[in-house]
């Protein structure tokens, strides 16, 4: 007898079974939201960047300037130097030449406002603004920031022009798709699509570094161009590109909205921007640094030195203080102070988290505005000397590798010391020692020994010892080089 599979019922088992793996499926969900459990759906890649790029393009716009240049300039790309070449054969090579230089913008207010890179404008005469529909307009130069790599420009037009809004920076995520607009080697409207690769990428362009890092393909010409997220928002501000053969190798890099917009936005009313400052110098807080200022972690801005009468100066904030937070926001690391105080209003009270002697406290500060000139006297300004013979003899510190001695009138001629130096100068170092390892040097003066000030070898001596004697491995010592000053964890050897 032979047996025949039952397929219908076959068929009914296998439904039941999908509909109670169905049911299992909402019950779980279900189960987790009632649970406040945060279940996150991965989102699939779009059929189409289609309509988005289609809601986009029409207010992203392409840019050419013009400037005279000297022929003897020695930037020049392939296409000049072959101009240069027929401008040769046809007779006398010209003393000057007109440069043309191309890059991208987008349109953020519909009465002509646009945003672009500085480095695209800059030096230029004539700056000509093509839009989607390839009206030809004149723009002017609202204001720019080199800080920042910035610029605002400003067209007239018969009719309002399609713009886009600002999107939030913040919110985007590694692997978010983004999606890129412009002007890639003159080409015209451009769209490229891809992922964040990375974020707070610091590619020392400026002092307020953040970059997005994208994979969508960016190259010469892109520059000013926007980034969007999917929903058609501007989150970065196409910048730069990392390539060794300069076309995209899938390193762009985006400079992100959220830091952007408050810049333009100030631009736009003042014609510059308009930043917080706080009066000091800062360096990285090293996980030696951390341990020699008894810090738990390694984290915040350590202060090198105090503007003298500056906002810092005034609320107390001293030389070797962590800053730890700043407006109720954490300073992660060195790098992200700069951007919080330059983000901040001038003028603004604000609380400030420091770390000193081993406690943690808090200062109010009121920011002052950020200028040339203020930036240039952050530099502490310190009492002359007293007499030099009373500063004591020189020593050798053997538990540091270095022989120490008291600032006299020779050794400022000798070493060329800053008049208002105050402290102990380093007279040798031992190759072998802990000094060496840490590149001290004859002529650094010693400020301060774990953040006590010394005025004699002596001083040093006690320092260093009392730390052996606590069980400590090393000491931080605040090195004025030739009036920059800088804080250095050095490991304690055996003496």
């Amino acid at each position: 007898m032979q047996i025949r599979p039952n397929r219908a019922r076959a068929e009914a088992v296998a439904d039941r079974r999908d509909l109670r793996s169905h049911g299992l499926l909402v019950l779980c969900l279900l189960m987790a939201l009632i649970l406040g459990i945060n279940v996150a759906l991965a989102r699939s890649a779009p059929d189409s960047f289609a309509d988005l790029a289609e809601k986009t393009l029409p207010a992203v716009v392409n840019i050419s300037t013009t400037q005279t240049v000297s022929a003897d300039s020695q930037i020049q790309d392939l296409d000049e130097m072959f101009r240069e070449f027929l401008d040769r054969q046809d007779g006398e090579r010209p003393r000057q030449r007109k440069a043309t230089s191309l890059g991208s913008g987008f349109v953020v207010d519909p009465t002509g406002y646009i945003v672009t890179n500085n480095h695209v404008i800059e030096g230029a005469e004539e700056i000509t603004v093509i839009t989607h529909d390839n009206q030809e307009l004149k723009a002017t130069l609202v204001g720019r920031d080199e800080k920042t790599d910035l610029a605002l420009l400003k067209v007239e037009s018969s009719k309002p022009l399609p713009s886009v809004s600002w999107g939030d920076s913040d919110a985007l995520r590694i692997g978010d798709w983004v999606l890129a607009i412009g002007n890639p080697f003159g080409l015209g409207g451009t769209v490229t699509a891809g992922i964040v690769s990375a974020r707070q990428r610091d590619i020392n362009a400026g002092p307020y570094d953040d970059f997005i890092q994208t994979d969508a393909s960016i190259n010469r010409g892109n520059s000013g161009g926007p980034m969007f997220n999917m929903e058609g928002e501007v989150v970065g501000i196409n910048s730069a590109i990392y390539s060794p053969s300069g076309g995209s190798v899938g390193i762009g890099f985006s400079i992100p909205a959220n830091l952007a917009k408050g810049v333009i936005a100030q631009i736009k009313e003042f014609g510059h921007p308009r930043r917080g400052w706080l009066g000091v110098r800062i360096q990285t807080v090293s996980p030696e640094l951390a341990e020699g200022l008894r810090l738990p972690e390694a984290k915040g801005a350590l202060v090198s030195s105090v503007s003298s009468g500056g906002p810092a100066d005034k609320a107390g904030i001293r030389q070797g203080d962590v800053i730890l937070e700043f407006d109720g926001r954490e300073v992660p690391d060195m790098r992200a102070l700069p951007r919080l105080v330059a983000d901040t209003q001038f003028g603004k009270k604000v609380p400030v988290s420091i770390w000193r002697q081993g406690a943690k406290t808090t200062v109010t500060v009121e920011l002052g505005e950020l200028d040339e000139k203020a930036e240039a006297a952050a530099q502490v300004t310190q009492p002359e000397d007293g007499d030099d013979a009373s500063k004591g003899k020189s020593d050798s510190i053997a538990l540091l590798g270095l022989d120490v001695g008291a600032i006299t009138d020779e050794l400022r001629r000798q070493f060329d010391l800053p008049p208002d130096a105050e402290g102990v100068v380093i007279l040798n170092v031992d190759a072998n020692g802990p000094a060496a390892e840490k590149d001290l040097r004859p002529g650094d003066i010693i400020a301060e020994v774990d953040q006590k000030a010394v005025s004699s070898p002596a001083d040093v001596r006690d320092r260093v010892k009392s730390a052996q004697d606590n069980g400590y491995r090393l000491v931080t010592l605040l090195i004025n080089r030739q009036g920059d000053f800088q804080w250095v964890a050095v490991k304690l050897g055996k003496g």
